[in-house]
């Protein structure tokens, strides 16, 4: 019995003596993490936590790649797309994030928080990130990723992305492309669609907020179908453009009599791809050199939109181009240059849509494929166009006078849909605004027949 109470003696004293040394160690432990962090600087701090982590490392299996927020003097573009994908694909299950809004955004942008870990699953493996941040010596001034300014900071972000390290090459060459091509659609998804004007020789941008779509278009539904089915070709066409050694854009002619759709065409366009539009009057363009500043400024997956090309400016003869009174003004040869030559391959997915009133007075070099590829008859309206905007606009697809209507449309009655939609917007009651759509068409009709009379007098 007493050498078993000598042994149960012994093992409390050990126990206690383990306590005691637990103890002890826990309390230098949060001495010295009082001193790191109240007496240290940040550069030492971090220049022990390195050593410690490459100390510790050399005992791992794990790999962890660094992702900083900058990158030279711009953004990180694997950073931003890391955020984005994370908060897409694993947002249910964080604790904590955080919100805002500019002004003038329609949607909450949302943003993970600092000091923070997530885990996420690519094809079993596990990837563990985490974000960190950290203040940087000095102030440091970095270019926004969409090229609409600068900002100092004396702050940079950086994730930690963490695996077992046989799965390098697989991150390297699949999953960090993957992330890249999911943060892509993302932000094409939820991208606000902007509008660009020259001001000062220098593009001025604002939201674009036109309500057009190809639902809400007054034209033939194969029209509409073939331009849908163009667009979305192109989309997928990168490979194949660099294939056969051409850039990867397209040119669009709409024309037809004012008010038949065009600028509502031109829109629709931009918000069924999400691609910015660039609208360029060229009568703001002083010479070739100022063109080609603002052409080289403008943004892939864009619109490069120029209305009625065949009025904006005259485009001089490419036989007087050399003469004196020229050199300061936009040529045609200067113009076609940046649509279709060398200038023209700087940059991808570049969709460019000319208008025009009168088809027939364009030079034959600006029609000619590879300049305008798809040309595109806005022509006045149609029964489907006229059935389209009742629908749209008053909420029936059947009426007593549809018959009258269509027969003066299918006739010889040359209306546009911005006269039909001016009558159809005066009145909601159906019965009402149809009436007054049938009177102004009587009217035209009885004007047109008028003028046909005093033509042939």
């Amino acid at each position: 019995m007493a050498s078993s109470s000598n042994g149960d003696t012994k093992t409390t004293h050990k126990g206690k003596k383990v306590v005691t040394t637990i103890g002890s160690v826990a309390a230098v432990t949060m001495v010295a993490r009082t001193i790191l962090i109240d007496y240290c600087p940040p550069e030492v701090r971090d220049y022990l936590y390195s050593g410690l982590r490459d100390f510790l490392d050399k005992f791992s299996t794990d790999m962890t790649m660094v992702i900083e927020e900058f990158f030279g003097f711009g953004q990180n573009e694997h950073f931003t797309a890391a955020q984005t994908y994370l908060l897409a694909c694993i947002s249910s299950n964080l604790q904590c994030v955080k919100i805002g809004k500019n002004h003038g955004d329609t949607n909450t942008t949302m943003s993970l928080e600092t000091s923070k870990s997530f885990t996420d699953t690519f094809k079993g493996v596990k990837m563990k990130w985490f974000l960190a941040s950290k203040k940087t010596p000095m102030t440091r001034v970095y270019y926004n990723e969409d090229d609409s300014g600068s900002s100092s900071r004396s702050d940079q972000g950086s994730f930690e992305l963490t695996f077992h390290r046989k799965h390098k090459d697989m991150v390297l060459k699949e999953y960090l492309p993957f992330i890249m091509n999911v943060a892509r659609a993302v932000k094409q998804e939820e991208k606000t669609v902007k509008l660009s004007t020259v001001d000062m020789s220098r593009w001025k941008s604002v939201n674009f907020d036109h309500p057009a779509t190809f639902d809400t278009l007054a034209i033939e539904p194969d029209v509409k179908a073939m331009v849908k089915n163009d667009l979305d070709m192109f989309l997928e066409s990168r490979d194949f453009y660099r294939k056969i050694g051409k850039a990867w854009k397209r040119g669009y002619l709409l024309y037809g009599p004012p008010g038949t759709g065009k600028s509502s065409m031109i829109a629709a366009i931009a918000n069924y791809l999400k691609f910015d539009v660039y609208d360029l009057e060229l009568t703001a363009v002083q010479s070739n050199s100022e063109l080609r500043r603002l052409l080289l400024a403008t943004a892939n997956r864009s619109l490069l939109v120029v209305e009625d090309i065949d009025c904006s400016i005259e485009l001089h003869d490419r036989a007087e181009e050399g003469s004196v009174s020229n050199r300061h003004k936009v040529t045609l040869s200067g113009f076609l240059n940046f649509i279709d030559g060398l200038w023209s391959s700087c940059g991808d997915q570049r969709i460019i849509v000319f208008t025009t009133n009168h088809k027939e007075k364009l030079d034959p070099a600006l029609l000619r494929p590879g300049r305008m590829d798809v040309h595109i008859n806005m022509s006045y309206c149609t029964v489907s166009g006229f059935r389209l905007m009742a629908s749209n606009y008053l909420g029936v697809s059947n009426h007593d006078a549809f018959e009258k209507i269509e027969h003066l449309i299918g006739g010889s009655l040359e209306i546009t849909p911005a006269e039909v939609g001016e009558q159809l917007l005066r009145f909601r009651d159906p019965d009402v605004a149809l009436g007054g759509l049938l009177q102004y068409m009587d009217l035209k009709k009885k004007h047109e027949i008028s003028e046909d009379l005093q033509f042939m007098n």
